[in-house]
């Protein structure tokens, strides 16, 4: 796991996500509390639990943004996934555990990864000898005795320079590869029972021989395959599943998303099978259990979990006790404001204006905004928002894409390349959206 302090994961989220400096907070403590577990001794490194956290917040704020990008910061196995995805045992939905499956899975590839990059320098000069073997393909032993074996070499090392400086590029070879054709099995069953297709096709992938077919390809083509062919027979698969399973135990992280779609909001007509039903499975994987796999085991006891929610239709309270009491750290996302909007759009590194000036630029058009122009469109996205639902910085979205369709539209052909967007024009396009009594109808 990189080791950054929380002041730079802070400054890492705050290049991308304007505001909620609350709830950026608490998650720059959680992941910097990761690497702190790790370095306490081992006999109380397994007494410290995780701190969940549950981000509580109306839509568009950013909650999904700041999980997004703290997936990349943490060198560790991130998954994010809807709560409103499973259901409990026994009714159709998928089963609560398949997340730490799916979390597993994504090691076992990030890990994997990682020791094909370490391995790669071996690979490539293992591939190089294969390749040209295919080019020029070595004598039996009897017929090499009759010739100079020092210039077979030479021709070898001349093949060799000519491959390296791409002269043999284009040219076919035949090469050996794996035929992946298995039978197709299908299985239709209920929650939980999701995996087993696949795990029959790898049973049957074991158990049958390995069949190969020969493809012609382009040597460049060939190179490829036979770097990742390579690769395979250096990496110690036991190894690598070992580590990526200790890596889910120690520092996985989930992102539980919808939380409030799952709280029961009426409880005079007794349990939800839909929503305290999925709570109720979902609390011993937070608790912590050990969930079978393909891999092994897994223990979830040290998964940290962050859950986010709009809870505008229930409350945090609404959750089962056992449930609330797992995620001790609740942070309040603040709604956005106007001065909000003008920031989103134009500070971040991928702000919106940003990415329309490069989309445009591809067209050769040079896009430029009057900053009374944007001050215009961060109001008007305020002021929907006010008139219909609220969803937050997604307006901005809606708002850009309409004022802009005229000239997206007509990009290929415009004789002009410089373009500004003034104060008038966006008046002019959006103007009547806000005279207008349903305005569900025009923007959505």
């Amino acid at each position: 796991m990189k080791t950054l302090t929380p002041r730079e994961i802070m400054d890492e989220l705050n290049r991308f996500i304007i505001g909620q400096s609350k709830a950026k907070k608490a998650v720059s403590i959680a992941l910097r509390n990761r690497w702190r577990r790790q370095m306490v001794p081992k006999e109380l490194r397994d007494e410290i639990a995780p701190k969940n956290i549950i981000m509580i917040g109306p839509t568009g704020v950013g909650k999904t943004e700041i999980a997004r990008r703290l997936a990349k910061l943490a060198s560790a196995p991130f998954l994010k996934i809807e709560a409103t995805k499973f259901t409990e045992v026994g009714y159709v939905g998928r089963d609560v555990e398949s997340m730490i499956r799916d979390l597993t899975e994504l090691s076992v590839n990030m890990v994997k990864k990682e020791e094909q990059e370490r391995v790669n320098e071996k690979a490539k000069v293992l591939a190089e000898e294969r390749i040209l073997d295919l080019l020029m393909p070595r004598r039996s032993r009897a017929a090499a005795a009759n010739e100079d074996e020092a210039q077979e070499d030479i021709s070898r090392e001349k093949i060799r320079t000519r491959f390296r400086t791409g002269k043999f590029d284009e040219t076919f070879v035949d090469l050996e590869v794996p035929d992946r054709a298995l039978p197709i099995i299908e299985i239709f069953s209920s929650a939980g029972m999701e995996e087993m297709d696949m795990q029959i096709r790898d049973m049957f992938g074991n158990m049958l021989p390995k069949k190969t077919k020969k493809r012609k390809v382009k040597v460049k083509e060939a190179y490829e395959i036979l770097i990742q062919e390579e690769s395979k027979k250096l990496i110690d698969a036991d190894k690598v599943t070992k580590d990526a399973i200790e890596r889910v135990e120690q520092s996985g992280i989930i992102f539980l998303d919808e939380l409030d779609k799952i709280a029961s909001r009426d409880r005079t007509h007794g349990p939800d099978v839909s929503r305290e039903g999925v709570q109720r499975d979902i609390l011993p994987i937070v608790e912590g259990t050990t969930v079978t796999t393909k891999y092994g085991m897994v223990k979830t006891d040290h998964i940290l979990f962050i859950a986010a929610g709009a809870f505008h239709m229930s409350k945090p309270s609404d959750l089962i006790p056992e449930l609330q009491g797992r995620f001790p750290i609740r942070v309040e996302l603040d709604a956005l404001t106007k001065d909000d909007f003008y920031r989103i759009i134009t500070e971040p590194e991928n702000a919106l204006i940003k990415q329309y000036r490069a989309l445009l630029a591809t067209e050769d058009i040079e896009l430029d905004f009057n900053n009374d122009a944007i001050e215009e469109i961060t109001d008007i996205a305020q002021k929907v928002n006010e008139l219909t639902e609220n969803i937050g910085a997604r307006r901005l979205y809606t708002v850009m894409e309409k004022l802009l369709d005229d000239i997206s539209f007509t990009a290929p052909d415009m004789k002009e390349h410089s373009i500004t967007i003034t104060k008038e024009y966006v008046r002019d396009k959006l103007g009547e959206f806000l005279q207008k009594d349903d305005l569900s109808r025009y923007i959505l």
